[in-house]
């Protein structure tokens, strides 16, 4: 699917003469395809070398770099964690803990492009962490392409990490963790109810099954059965009272029969999963999955759409509606309408858009409920608690300078106070680019106007 709705994008940029860079997973896995051939391409380690690419790229030059980052010989996990970036939500700091994964999963790209498990220093991360804190940061998710296989290549575990980075996360601001698979989580289901308990974590695991047949899950090479998920939720949802599981599934992979896509749908009329990712399978090109016997197009809809309807069966919050929850404000919902928010257990409440309210904890009253929703009235004589340690970075101001980037900013004369204002004390960088796109206009019109001054002086010379 990313070949072809690309591949029709990649045409139609080369049709109006744009130059291109492609990044990703299927570009690095398979960069030799014929609608790539020509076109600069970034590695998934290499994205900061971004700006070399594109200045290559304009010039003229196809440049790939697809190579792999090591240290001595050892695979690191990828960009530098302290690289300059600007966040899409101020309040929000999206951290990598490892790339790469130890499974082999027959319909996943991800491991041809990522290559095996590359775990960032536990104090890397917590150095991250506390930099976000400072530059206003609420709320932190830990994301990777299996987050509980995280530290197995450099001698320690997820539980370590968390319990350190817990120890920095100012009160009422909260730490969400990312995809788990149900093997590595086996062995710390102790130490993980522990931390999912902890209140500045939210009680949320993502925890892929993919299909609840056990012969589906061995052709898919899962290195798992259905009764370790089972073990894994039901562990959890005892010694984590209220947890939210999400999963994912798989609909029709190769060789699914009817009985085993029963079995899966009996999966979630048990769990009645809040949050549940249903995929139609699509072979990836170039992995195994894609040579093997096929499920008809056909079937694999028409599952799907039975497997939606199961889903959307069940009301998940109907029984919290009257409940008082302690909710974090970090964004905007899509219609503007309101703003959303999070309770302990990662579920959406939706609230009123009191500006007020934005990065803030706020106590409510649900007084409504959808399927992916709650609605909360804030109580009227609660106090609002701001977790932020620090008043929050502006939209388009650069989080993460490193000394050496700052001094090279201070380096580099006029042309850098023009674009940029770098403040050495709280070490941003403040892109005004409303004022940039003023200047540049004004240079333009003064331009225009000394071209149509020339342009006079000569017709009369010459005329």
């Amino acid at each position: 699917m990313w070949s072809l709705t690309s591949g029709k994008k990649i045409l139609k940029a080369q049709e109006e003469n744009k130059k291109i860079v492609l990044a990703g997973c299927v570009p690095q896995a398979q960069p030799r395809q014929d609608y790539l051939k020509g076109l600069s391409i970034i590695g998934v380690q290499q994205i900061d070398r971004v700006v070399e690419v594109v200045e290559e790229t304009i010039k003229g030059h196809s440049v790939r770099l697809l190579g792999q980052k090591k240290d001595n010989g050892r695979r690191l996990g990828g960009a530098r964690l302290d690289l300059p970036k600007i966040r899409k939500n101020p309040l929000i700091e999206i951290i990598s803990i490892n790339t790469g994964c130890l499974n082999a999963c027959t319909y996943c790209k991800t491991k041809h492009a990522r290559g095996n498990l590359a775990s960032y220093p536990i104090d890397e991360l917590v150095d991250r962490a506390k930099q976000s804190f400072q530059e206003g940061v609420c709320e932190i998710w830990l994301t990777s392409e299996d987050t509980g296989a995280y530290g197995r290549d450099i001698g320690t575990n997820l539980p370590t990490l968390l319990w350190k980075l817990v120890e920095v996360i100012p009160e009422g601001a909260m730490l969400r963790l990312g995809m788990t698979n149900p093997p590595y989580i086996l062995e710390h289901l102790e130490e993980m109810a522990k931390i999912l308990n902890h209140p500045r974590v939210y009680a949320f695991l993502h925890i892929p099954v993919q299909s609840a047949s056990d012969s589906v899950l061995m052709e898919m090479k899962r290195e798992y059965c259905v009764a370790d998920f089972k073990r894994v939720v039901d562990f959890l949802k005892e010694k984590v009272p209220g947890i939210t599981i999400a999963t994912d599934i798989i609909c029709g992979f190769p060789g699914e029969t009817d009985q085993d896509f029963q079995e899966t749908v009996k999966l979630v009329e048990e769990y009645k999963f809040p949050s549940l990712f249903i995929n139609q399978f699509y072979p990836r090109p170039g992995t195994p999955a894609a040579k093997m016997e096929q499920v008809p197009a056909q079937v694999k809809k028409q599952r799907t759409k039975d497997l939606s309807r199961v889903f959307h069966s069940y009301s998940p919050y109907n029984h919290k509606i009257g409940e008082r929850q302690q909710v974090l404000v970090t964004e905007e919902s899509f219609d503007s309408k309101f703003y959303v928010a999070h309770n302990r257990f990662y579920e959406q409440v939706l609230v009123p858009k009191n500006p007020a309210f934005m990065g803030k904890m706020v106590e409510v009253d649900i007084c409504e409920s959808g399927k992916h929703f709650m609605k909360g009235q804030p109580v009227s004589d609660a106090k609002v608690y701001t977790p932020s340690i620090s008043k929050p970075l502006a939209k388009g101001e650069v989080s993460g300078l490193t000394k050496d980037f700052r001094n090279g900013l201070g380096s580099s004369g006029s042309h850098t106070s023009a674009a940029s204002q770098c403040d050495s004390a709280s070490s941003r960088m403040v892109l005004p680019m409303p004022r940039l796109h003023q200047d540049c206009a004004l240079r333009m019109s003064v331009g225009l106007a000394l071209l149509a001054l020339l342009f006079a002086f000569f017709v009369k010379v010459y005329n």
